[in-house]
């Protein structure tokens, strides 16, 4: 398991007026009937969470769950009411605005939903501008921003401009942009929610495609559980500012430990999620099998090898050795089981 890069331990957000000073009174930890007694707005309640070098984080929740609020808090954008945010071991409460400004411009990475690219600059020039901010010579930083232009696939569009862009290419160009200064950390604010479908799936195919070459860790904001699905190498669940629970996609799914995570994710396609690993058994004495397929295959990938099989078929490691064997019957249980 990587180290975790970002950590952060009760992590509060209140909004209202003197709220640390509430926090102090309640002895860091007041009740939610005491909040709203006296007008304060509960964005963040108590988080903690552990974010690991180069893994995808996805935050989700529906709107005003907290997830957008905990990921600014975490990039120091806007400033945390209680808790401990550290990043690399230092500790992010404690950093000055050049400190910060400082880790923004050389470290972390950001793209939000509304794309914010500069409408008078050219592509070239948009993806050039964090360089630009940190002193680096034209050359350099143009040779560096056309590298991530071609990384994102607008090789060519260089001297077009923001309205010339379809939406898909001007999120391009705001995730190249991010890019250029070589992050260790990137942060993403459902950054394809305001794309059509189809762009939209375009976009995770290319996020995916970047992630395979760069390596990056990565906090990403969805309120689609099918994109964080496709993305996530973990999930964290927020409701009303709080985290129900954090997992893997199959974890959420196969073991929710609260209502809310169980009603949240009832209706995913789970032959799509679950892996033959959730199926497999051990094969009987005498027991001969007919074919075989992959643990970390999906159900959907194997549904119809499997059900078409006279016997039940063997199932193998990335190594080539058989764990056990999978039937109709577990693949049927596992894509149908009651988790009521």
């Amino acid at each position: 398991m990587a180290e975790p890069i970002l950590t952060c331990s009760s992590v509060w957000k209140l909004f209202g007026p003197k709220p640390r000073p509430f926090m102090q009174r309640h002895g860091g930890a007041p009740g939610l009937a005491a909040i709203l007694e006296e007008g304060y707005i509960p964005a963040v309640r108590d988080a903690s969470l552990e974010v690991n070098a180069g893994e995808i984080l996805v935050i989700m929740g529906l709107s005003g769950s907290g997830k957008s609020t905990l990921l600014r808090c975490l990039a120091r954008l806007i400033e945390p009411t209680a808790g401990e945010i550290v990043f690399e071991g230092q500790d992010l409460l404690k950093a000055t605005n050049r400190e910060l400004t400082q880790l923004r411009r050389h470290k972390m990475g950001m793209v939000f939903q509304h794309f914010a690219l500069l409408p008078h600059r050219t592509v070239l020039q948009n993806v050039a501008f964090p360089l630009e901010v940190q002193g680096i010579d034209r050359r350099t930083r143009e040779n560096r921003a056309r590298e991530m232009i071609e990384l994102v696939g607008l090789e060519g569009r260089e001297r077009y401009y923001p309205r010339e862009l379809s939406g898909g290419q001007q999120q391009r160009v705001g995730i190249a942009r991010s890019l250029a200064v070589g992050p260790e950390l990137w942060f993403l604010d459902e950054p394809f929610s305001a794309l059509d479908p189809l762009i939209r799936r375009e976009m995770q195919n290319e996020f995916l495609r970047l992630q395979n070459m760069l390596h990056k860790t990565i906090l990403f904001i969805t309120h689609d559980f099918d994109e964080a699905i496709r993305l996530a190498d973990r999930i964290i669940i927020m409701k009303d500012g709080i985290i129900e629970q954090a997992g893997t996609a199959t974890e959420l799914i196969e073991n929710p430990e609260t209502d809310y995570v169980r009603e949240f994710t009832k209706d995913v396609a789970r032959d799509r999620l679950l892996t033959v690993a959730t199926a497999v058994r051990p094969a009987t004495a005498g027991e001969t099998t007919h074919g075989e397929v992959r643990a970390d295959a999906t159900l959907a990938d194997v549904a119809s090898q499997v059900i078409e099989a006279e016997r039940p078929v063997a199932v193998v490691d990335e190594d080539g050795r058989t764990v056990g064997v999978v039937d109709r019957y577990g693949l049927v249980h596992a894509m149908y089981a009651d988790r009521s």
